[in-house]
């Protein structure tokens, strides 16, 4: 009877509008209009799924091949690493060997992180020798040091070690044993002295661990990592340094009956290991910034996400072309909010931000 009704209903109005051209035009305009209304979504569904299409065929094509994982330090050497091979001069050997091939092939794949990967290990290095001679600053301190003082001005003892460890981890090795060499630097060569020279029967692992003994002999304990990073770098034929044995505390026997070298190298291993951590950490905080990249609509952000993956640490208060103080600090905390950034310091004020 509702549907009788309703279709008598509409029978009357046809038949009232027959004479009435004006309504029948109306009426049938509206009909299509209906129509185009209920054909519009699936329209929208087709037109997105065509678009989805094409976008991951674009995608496939436009996106480079993915890189190879490396390989994972295997868990014998995590284990022997644990116990003091001091005593065991072959054992160490290994373990350094093993660990060094893990690190060369991280290093040679030229990673987009591998800058600030490099500035992490140089501060976590600067804050051992600040440590190792006296200095009371850590981490924080020292990167505070550098960060808020002014191009030219003076950091400070603690800021000076840490600029070193950065200059070893920014500068290609040949320029820097180059400048060792005729003297070019004078800071560097007055911390350093002079530069030794390569030997001519080196290789890369006896003399990573006998370079520390001899270097400590001519230059002092404080600055034999340094140049033990430094001279290993150039004997594997990695551009830029890795610091490695600065990261380390403690380059010495424990025990009376330990080896100096041996020690050195087992050193080496652990050090070249930890890198290894570091890059895998760093390398999904690098693909999580990546991904939230996209979403950044302010001006100038392509130029911050290539300068966050190149150092350890940023401040709104860095020049950055086109972008604003204010504008730098509201991008920061939004990288912050999605989970691409982490503020280093826990201030409210003087904040500097880095992976």
């Amino acid at each position: 009877m509702v549907r009788a009704g309703f279709r008598g209903f509409g029978r009357g109005i046809s038949r009232r509008n027959r004479g009435n051209d004006n309504a029948n035009l109306s009426l049938r305009e509206s009909r299509r209009q209906a129509r185009r209304i209920g054909e519009f979504p699936l329209a929208i569904t087709a037109a997105a799924r065509h678009s989805g299409a094409m976008t991951a065929r674009q995608k496939s094509v436009a996106a480079p091949p993915s890189a190879p994982v490396p390989a994972a330090v295997p868990a014998w050497l995590r284990r022997a690493l644990r116990a003091d091979m001091s005593a065991d001069t072959t054992g160490a050997a290994l373990a350094a060997g093993a660990a060094l091939g893990a690190l060369d092939l991280l290093v040679r794949r030229q990673e987009v992180w591998a800058g600030v990967w490099r500035q992490r290990l140089a501060l976590r290095a600067a804050a051992i020798s600040a440590r190792r001679v006296g200095r009371p600053e850590d981490e924080a301190g020292l990167r505070d040091a550098v960060m808020f003082t002014r191009p030219g001005d003076d950091p400070g003892p603690g800021g000076a070690i840490l600029v070193a460890w950065q200059r070893l981890a920014a500068r290609p090795a040949s320029t820097l044993s180059a400048t060792l060499s005729g003297g070019g630097d004078a800071g560097l060569a007055a911390a350093f002295g002079p530069w030794p020279g390569p030997d001519a029967g080196d290789t890369p692992l006896p003399d990573a661990g006998g370079i520390v003994a001899a270097l400590a002999a001519d230059h002092g304990a404080d600055h034999a990592p340094w140049l033990a990073d430094l001279r290993l770098a150039r004997a594997l034929g990695w551009r830029v340094a890795v610091p490695l044995l600065g990261t380390q505390p403690r380059t010495r026997p424990r025990t009376p009956a330990g080896n100096r070298e041996a020690a050195a190298l087992q050193a080496l291993a652990r050090a070249a290991v930890q890198a290894v951590d570091l890059g895998a950490d760093l390398g999904r905080r690098a693909d999580r910034l990546a991904a939230v990249a996209p979403k950044l609509r302010a001006r100038g952000a392509a130029a911050v996400v290539a300068r966050l993956l190149e150092v350890d640490a940023m401040s709104a208060a860095q020049p950055v072309p086109g972008m604003s103080d204010r504008g730098l600090r509201r991008l920061f905390d939004r990288l912050v909010d999605l989970g691409a950034l982490r503020e280093l310091t826990g201030r409210g004020s003087f904040r500097l931000y880095g992976l």
